[in-house]
């Protein structure tokens, strides 16, 4: 079957996401295109925002953590959190803004969430829709269906907190840089100036994790972008460190339920 076609954008609307804010209307949907490499810089709304693009991949970060977004992926940031978007490439961004009355009744937390294909279809006829859609005609019946859709929509953990020590900072910025670094704690130790030990304890104490489950949610994330691309397994593993598919596989499917295959017929 071809792919749908993209509902073509109102050269008239507003680019500017302050013009969303205020709108009287449940949730309202920015259509906007980014060169790569094109950052918002930290900023906060006073709606909750959905975080999507139906083309390209983005990297969020807030105070607590860091998501990457490839186009099978979204991400729900509440009302008042600080976050900032960069591109990954090309990204034509389709993105929704929930007032905060009715972003009550989603998660009070950032959360990753799988886009269905009718979720994603209502995201582009709303962005379709007047920024005043009328509420009685078809916008107003879109509107209500998105919200119903992300109350039930599956949710991935696949976020990576962010520490505040700085010396760990350093540690994770490198990771992050290149994900299929294999070094121990001990070695990162003598390049920031801190003991293994220490280091041990700084993973715990500020992200909940130990150092291998944290590289493993970054290769995690990585994973996922690499896959949206159309990259095959086999290069996902082998550029990641891993010895073997199968190896690679078997943390896909530990860490979502399901081997990379699945997601590959998926995208």
């Amino acid at each position: 079957m071809p792919a749908r076609s993209i509902p073509p954008l109102d050269p008239t609307r507003s680019r500017n996401a302050d013009d969303y804010q205020h709108v009287p209307r449940l949730i309202t949907a920015l259509a906007k295109s980014f060169v790569p490499n094109a950052t918002t810089g930290p900023h906060s709304h006073p709606r909750g925002q959905l975080v999507y693009a139906i083309e390209g991949a983005m990297r969020v970060s807030t105070p607590d953590g860091f998501w990457t977004l490839p186009p099978l992926r979204a991400l729900w940031v509440p009302p008042g959190i600080t976050h900032g978007i960069e591109m990954v490439g090309t990204v034509q961004m389709r993105t929704l803004y929930v007032r905060a009355d009715a972003a009550d009744v989603l998660s009070k937390h950032c959360q990753v969430i799988e886009v269905s294909a009718l979720l994603r279809e209502l995201i582009l006829a709303l962005a379709a829709e007047p920024i005043e859609y009328a509420l009685e005609g078809r916008g107003g019946q879109i509107a209500a269906l998105l919200l119903t859709e992300l109350q039930t929509a599956p949710t991935i953990p696949i976020q990576i907190p962010w520490p505040k020590d700085r010396r760990l900072q350093t540690v994770c910025r490198a990771i992050l840089a290149q994900p299929s670094l294999n070094r121990t704690v001990d070695d990162w130790g003598d390049e920031v100036g801190a003991s293994g030990r220490t280091l041990i304890r700084l993973f715990q104490a500020e992200l909940g994790l130990n150092y291998r489950q944290w590289v493993q949610q970054v290769r995690l994330a990585d994973a996922l972008h690499r896959l949206s691309l159309g990259q095959p397994v086999t290069r996902v593993a082998a550029e990641l460190g891993y010895h073997s598919p199968s190896a690679f596989s078997a943390m896909f499917r530990r860490a979502l339920g399901a081997p990379p295959q699945a997601y590959l017929r998926e995208a």
